[in-house]
């Protein structure tokens, strides 16, 4: 390896390591001002100079905080007199994403030239493979573990963590909808504030994934252990909308609803669904 390989290789992981501390005036060292960067989400014709870079980077590192990684993996670098160029593999995702997909990585190529005796980075390029679908399917799945596990600790805060900002939720009473995370999160609230212990799932999950979108659906099952030992079981239909939003699955949109009683027009709560044939 030259000289120049050497210190284009200390910028790079100078530069990794500052992403994953969050270090905005670090991340942007080493780079020149006319930079253009073709970044996972869009714009799809990329971001142009060092003013729109930066505003690219507070929203990667409020998801990172959710303790992802940002680890190079592999790292090669050429050198010539006055232009390089660098590719590598990162360990890039949140615990849930890498353990579900040990495999997952990002995929970085730089482009720098030389200005005034030292390297700038003048190009990048961040990719992940399309066509993994499996694992996204994945992704979203365990979103919905999480919740289960999250209802059932009462932890009403962890809920809302895989929940958007902008939400539009359909609930089973009314309003005739809940926009916003806020709203969605006092409907949590007054189900997990009953004495004794709740559990919630989706055993039949069904999750189509495409891109940076992806649609769950399922009955959902409501158990209400009460503090006097008794019971309570309760069915109802739910669709999800989820948006992939800086590397992680957010839902959009819900919809739960329960099946009227035509005669009556009375909700029915008391349905099971059928045994499977």
């Amino acid at each position: 390896m030259t000289g120049d390989e050497e210190r284009i290789r200390e910028l790079i992981e100078r530069w990794a390591e500052a992403v994953h501390a969050g270090d905005l005036d670090r991340v942007l060292a080493d780079h020149a001002d006319d930079i253009v960067m073709y970044d996972v989400p869009p714009p799809y014709e990329g971001v142009h100079g060092i003013e729109a870079y930066k505003e690219t980077w507070p929203g990667f590192f409020q998801w990172q905080a959710q303790g992802a990684s940002f680890e190079i993996e592999t790292l090669d670098v050429t050198a010539g007199s006055d232009v390089a160029f660098a590719h590598a593999l990162l360990r890039c995702g949140t615990p849930g994403e890498l353990a579900a997909n040990p495999g997952y990585r990002l995929r970085l190529t730089l482009g720098l030239r030389k200005e005034d005796g030292r390297w700038v980075v003048a190009h990048e390029h961040h990719s992940f493979p399309l066509g993994d679908e499996g694992a996204a399917e994945e992704e979203v799945r365990q979103v919905h573990e999480r919740w289960y596990a999250e209802t059932a600790a009462k932890d009403l805060d962890g809920m809302m963590t895989a929940i958007a900002d902008d939400v539009v939720s359909y609930e089973h009473e009314t309003p005739l909808e809940y926009v916003g995370v806020d709203e969605v999160r006092k409907v949590c609230a007054r189900g997990l504030d009953v004495p004794g212990d709740v559990s919630f799932d989706v055993p039949d999950l069904k999750i189509l994934v495409r891109e940076d979108l992806a649609v769950a659906w399922g009955l959902n099952r409501v158990r209400v252990a009460g503090e006097d030992g008794q019971v309570s079981e309760t069915w109802s239909r739910g669709t999800r909308v989820f948006e992939r939003r800086d590397g992680a699955w957010m839902m959009t949109h819900q919809h739960l609803s329960f099946p009227l009683d035509q005669a009556t027009g009375a909700a029915r709560t008391d349905l099971r669904p059928s045994p499977p044939r």
